[in-house]
């Protein structure tokens, strides 16, 4: 019989190399970041910077656009979070608490419609933003961005509704609570972590989204990641630049997803457990 030392063994070498494996391209993204910008296009590319440099990071002020981009990226993510937010609390509240063939019908048309390719609904909804006057506004890309994540923050917050017990909102309803003030005073606090943990899903959905960004956006509002890819054209590579600004592009994500892990882990558990 195989000992706990041993089989406690094999799992950490197991866990340590799926690290090793999905955290090898971000290290070798770091790694290319700190090679001179010669360095960063030799053949064949090095795994380590024979010395390092900082000049890849030093000649981004060379290209204000691309320091705007980030600014984009914020305000498109935050807008397209609270529009999805906005709309998926209260559909997720009825489909929960009514819980009717209709609210079981309308989560699966939502579970059909996040199997749909993004690129399959790109055309139509450039035509329709372009209708509106959308586009290459934050407004718009928002928007864009809030049809994937409705579908997603729907499916999550609904099992959150359904851990909630009905007699709180019950108890609110006899004290004299509408059901719109039940859900405002009582079911929007409980469910507050996993509101928290959606709300953290959808920014980071936006904030790495590339294809309605690049259809829906021109020179006002251009997204972060459509600024990193402008450096790949048709003549040269500029990997340097590219590495050193996916790093700083994946910094916020990182130190956000550190500082909520707790929050994140909390919030998933939610409703693994009834009763």
């Amino acid at each position: 019989m195989r000992s706990p030392f041993a089989s406690r063994a094999l799992l950490m070498l197991l866990v340590a190399l799926i690290v090793l494996v999905y955290g090898f391209p971000y290290a070798f993204l770091v790694s290319t970041s700190l090679k001179s910008p010669q360095a960063a296009l030799a053949i064949p590319p090095t795994l380590l910077p024979q010395q390092l440099s900082i000049e890849n990071y030093a000649n981004i002020g060379e290209h204000p656009t691309v320091q705007r981009s980030f600014g984009n990226s914020i305000i498109i993510a935050l807008l397209s979070t609270v529009i999805t937010i906005a709309l998926a609390v209260p559909a997720a509240y009825a489909v929960a608490r009514y819980a009717t063939w209709a609210g079981k019908a309308f989560l699966f048309v939502v579970l059909i419609t996040r199997l749909i390719p993004p690129v399959a609904v790109g055309i139509p909804l450039f035509v329709i933003m372009r209708a509106l006057g959308l586009i290459d506004t934050h407004l718009g890309v928002a928007l864009a961005h809030s049809t994937i994540s409705v579908p997603l923050g729907i499916w999550l917050l609904a099992s959150f509704m359904e851990s909630i017990p009905r007699e709180l909102e019950e108890a609110a309803r006899v004290d004299g609570c509408s059901r719109f003030g039940a859900l405002l005073r009582i079911i929007i606090p409980v469910a507050s972590g996993g509101i928290a943990v959606t709300a953290i899903f959808v920014f980071l959905a936006s904030w790495n989204e590339f294809l309605f960004s690049l259809l829906l956006s021109s020179t006002g509002v251009k997204t972060a990641p459509i600024a990193i890819a402008e450096f790949k054209t048709q003549y040269s590579i500029q990997w340097g630049t590219m590495t050193s600004l996916a790093v700083l592009f994946s910094l916020p994500v990182i130190i956000f997803s550190l500082l909520m892990q707790k929050r994140i882990i909390a919030g998933l558990t939610v409703g693994a457990v009834k009763g």
